[in-house]
């Protein structure tokens, strides 16, 4: 199956899990916060693992790095939707899970137009724990998976000529 197929798939196949997966808004505030740190921890640790195969491998592929970047934000939405329903009045305008992932990717982008913002204490103590998270984490895998890109295709046209 071809690299670009897979991260395709895989997308399609998390956006699905996203938007199908049901969430049981009547857990504890605990089990709540546990269950989005063992995500973030989880994701933090599966771009950590495919920035050091890119790094480390020659000809690794990329598909895996990409999802796992579509992995953050689908982490971040369903933690910034779970607070959404269970805190009614931490977000201002979030109310589906279609917000929540629209209010991820402006996060991510840091385009804010302001139809969608934390208002609460909770909310944002999680939306700048996102920012950081941007920051850092995806940004450093964003750069490494643009360097494998421009890097192979200097290698590709080098070849051709």
């Amino acid at each position: 199956m071809r690299p670009l197929f897979r991260l395709i798939l895989g997308t399609v196949a998390l956006v699905a899990l996203y938007f199908a997966l049901p969430v049981n808004i009547d857990d504890s505030l605990a089990v709540r916060v546990v269950l989005s740190v063992i995500c973030l921890v989880a994701v933090t640790w599966l771009i950590v693992r495919e920035v050091r195969i890119q790094v480390n491998t020659e000809g690794s592929q990329l598909w895996g790095l990409g999802l796992a970047l579509v992995g953050a934000v689908i982490a971040f939405s369903m933690t910034d939707y779970v607070i959404a329903f269970a805190a009614p009045g931490e977000f201002v305008d979030l109310n589906t899970r279609l917000d929540a992932l629209y209010f991820a990717l402006t996060t991510l982008a840091t385009v804010g137009y302001g139809d969608v913002h934390a208002q609460g204490q909770i909310a944002r103590a999680v939306v700048c724990i996102q920012l950081v998270f941007n920051l850092v984490v995806l940004t450093t895998a964003a750069s490494v998976l643009v360097g494998q890109l421009r890097t192979r295709a200097t290698t590709r046209s080098a070849g051709k000529q």
